[in-house]
């Protein structure tokens, strides 16, 4: 056996003769197992928030949206429509019109959007599941529209009012300021069937309407559209579609993931989980200088024996060892022990919901094999890094 791996298994596991180093012992294991799971719990916590902030712009957001590269608006020709058609991973499309607008009810205004949608917008995007009062527009009825709820609350606005429609104006455009609301401002009168609840940004800013209405509103032509929006087969495709695509449009057209639709809010989740890594690493940090602490009790504790090994052979660099070694086992022990516990809370708070948001919701968690994999080689870097400093006391003034 190697020798100091076994003079440093002997010295982890059999009790010192000073009860103060079995309590410090004891101490900076039970820090590094209570580190190990604090810092696997929280990346366990922010990637559960991720998945779950995720499936709202899922539920919002097409696989990619096809805009124009100039102006707000373009002309839904036979050849998009065949260059379109002719991707079979392409499950859906759907022809968006969207525009800023200038909402009223009840003598209280709001700056928000409308979006005109056609009858199969729900196929790319499932805003109808989130629908937290009314229902979905029914395309029968081209004066319906679907708000989201900080709009409803900022109007005092709930559904099927027949009395009090929403007034939705916009500028003309080419209107520069203006002069007169007769001649400069384009409006309509809609029903509200329906409010939603998705992001807080969106629930401030859309208002759903058919996509005629959009268009009568903006003076657009029956085949004048904002954005065409896309759901595909398998989301593994998405690039070579996209690449595809770009090459039978032309520069005319850009070509948006969700992702990049959604840039700012993709770059605040990564930065959120590096900024919680880096503060639970920080907590590591101090918590392991006990198992510097530790050894250093221990080398003073052991000089006699060290002297001993010294005279019988042992060079000063496999004494140091022996106590990287058993540092490390320490750190190794402790981050076992640790990781075991803290995948089990995980698992339970996925299972039965022990920690609640809200009596219906559950703090959402998620196990990641790259989360294990983080917390694995963190805490055993940290506790090697710690070992060696530990071990830098022993020179050979100590064991001669």
């Amino acid at each position: 056996m190697n020798f100091p791996l076994y003079i440093a298994k002997r010295y982890l596991f059999s009790k010192s003769s000073n009860s103060t180093i079995n309590i410090v012992t004891f101490i900076a294991t039970l820090g590094v197992i209570i580190g190990t799971m604090a810092l696997f719990i929280v990346l366990s916590g922010f990637s559960g928030l991720k998945t779950f902030s995720i499936s709202f712009l899922k539920t919002s957001d097409p696989d990619f949206k096809i805009t124009p590269t100039k102006g707000k608006s373009f002309l839904f020709t036979d050849d998009l429509k065949s260059s379109l058609e002719s991707e079979n991973e392409i499950a859906y499309y759907t022809n968006v019109v969207e525009e800023r607008v200038f909402l009223e009810h009840k003598n209280k205004t709001h700056l928000g959007a409308i979006k005109g949608v056609e009858e199969n917008y729900i196929k790319v995007n499932n805003v109808d599941t989130a629908i937290v009062a009314g229902f979905w527009i029914n395309f029968e009825f081209d004066n319906q529209v679907v708000i989201g709820n900080k709009i409803s609350d900022r109007l005092s606005m709930g559904i099927n009012d027949y009395l009090e429609p929403l007034k939705i104006y916009v500028p003309k455009a080419g209107s520069g300021y203006v002069k007169s609301t007769q001649s400069d401002i384009s409006s309509v009168y809609t029903q509200s069937v329906g409010i939603f609840a998705l992001t807080e940004e969106m629930d401030d800013k859309y208002v759903f309407a058919t996509l005629p209405k959009a268009q009568e509103l903006l003076d657009y032509e029956s085949n004048q559209i904002s954005a065409i929006e896309v759901k595909i087969n398998t989301i593994d495709d998405r690039g070579d579609i996209i690449k595809s695509l770009q090459t039978k449009l032309g520069d005319g057209y850009k070509i948006q993931t969700r992702e990049q639709l959604n840039a700012t809010f993709y770059k605040m989740l990564n930065t959120e989980n590096l900024a919680s890594y880096l503060i639970f690493t920080l907590i590591l940090i101090i918590a392991l200088f006990n198992v510097v602490g530790v050894l250093i009790m221990m080398i003073f504790d052991k000089k006699s024996n060290l002297k001993t090994l010294y005279n019988l052979g042992a060079t000063v660099k496999e004494i140091r060892k022996v106590f990287v070694l058993q540092g490390f086992l320490l750190t190794f022990f402790g981050l076992l022990v640790g990781l075991v516990l803290a995948v089990a809370l995980v698992f339970l708070q996925k299972q039965f919901g022990l920690f609640m948001i809200t009596p219906s919701l559950a703090f959402p968690v998620e196990f990641k094999i790259n989360n294990v994999a983080v917390v694995f080689f963190t805490i055993l870097i940290l506790g090697f890094i710690a070992s060696k400093i530990a071990s830098s006391r022993i020179t050979k003034e100590v064991v001669e």
